[in-house]
């Protein structure tokens, strides 16, 4: 199978490049460089060059392929609304190029747009006005009512293991800043968390599934609890374990503050029933004690 992913050199895109490649489908990845491009011959897939906000490149790409996995995003927080509807704009032109020809969009969102409090299933539509990064399955569900095969993959907020750049690294550079791991409150709110490779074996399982569910959760656990990370933080840092109050965080955590006291647990019971999907490698607390978090 041709596959044309976006986000190619990415830490969840180079992922699913290599899982892809590795069962035998042709790949073909988006490149703004030429050090992605070398990225991307590098791991034996082809380059395509041009980036998320040069539409005509993302549909000349998708129309070449048998199925396109949107992972791509400009992780920029400080642009964070005008990112996701860049995101919005690219999934239009992937989706309406693919209208009608039955060839499967995957596109990338996150189970952190449910309502939280409670565990998120897949049946679950994410919540208006809690997070701009709605845009993205907006513009899935839009693309899908012109007659485009289009699946959703929600992804936790920690895709964790080496050469993380996510949320749980921006932690431990605040921890090793300030001189203490945080949580607020009593930190019993909850984050869901996948290993990358095992959130990549769920792409590929997804390209090669003959059914496209409108939604999947790559979700290894349900919910660890933010004391517990922060726990993990401070013992490998060498520095105290802070309760803030939630009038606190914002000064401590600054824009990450919405993300700290995050309580979105998410299942993956029917993603794993309909696709046969068993995670397999290491947990997130596990992971957190190796050696390549904490590097200075």
């Amino acid at each position: 199978m041709r596959v044309f992913v976006t986000g190619a050199t990415g830490f969840v895109g180079s992922a699913v490049v290599r899982e892809l490649i590795g069962a035998g489908h042709q790949v073909t990845g988006l490149a703004r460089s030429e050090n992605a491009a070398a990225a991307l011959a590098a791991a034996g897939a082809a380059a395509h060059q041009g980036h998320l906000e040069d539409l005509d490149s993302l549909r000349r790409g998708a129309d070449a392929a048998d199925a396109t996995i949107h992972c791509g995003f400009i992780h920029d927080f400080s642009r964070f609304r005008e990112n996701c509807e860049i995101d919005r704009r690219a999934v239009d032109a992937l989706g309406s190029t693919l209208a009608g020809s039955n060839r499967l969009l995957v596109v990338t969102s996150g189970t952190g747009l449910i309502t939280p409090g409670r565990i998120a299933t897949e049946d679950d539509l994410p919540t208006p006005g809690v997070n701009p990064r709605i845009a993205s399955e907006e513009a899935a569900a839009a693309v899908a009512a012109k007659g485009t095969r289009v699946s959703v993959m929600r992804l936790p907020p920690s895709v964790h293991g080496e050469g993380d750049h996510g949320f749980v690294p921006i932690l431990i550079d605040l921890a090793r800043r300030t001189g203490i791991s945080a949580y607020v409150g009593k930190g019993e709110n909850r984050w869901p968390a996948v290993q990358r490779r095992d959130a990549a074996r769920l792409y590929r399982a997804v390209v090669e599934s003959d059914v496209a569910a409108p939604r999947y959760h790559a979700v290894a656990e349900e919910g660890i609890t933010f004391r517990e990370i922060a726990e993990i933080v401070a013992a490998q840092l060498g520095v105290p374990m802070v309760s803030k109050s939630h009038e606190e965080a914002a000064d401590h955590f600054g824009w990450f503050a919405h993300f700290a006291q995050l309580d979105g647990p998410a299942s993956s019971e029917q993603t794993r029933r309909l696709t046969g999907w068993q995670p397999r490698e290491t947990d997130l607390l596990d992971d957190l004690r190796q050696p390549y978090y904490v590097a200075a």
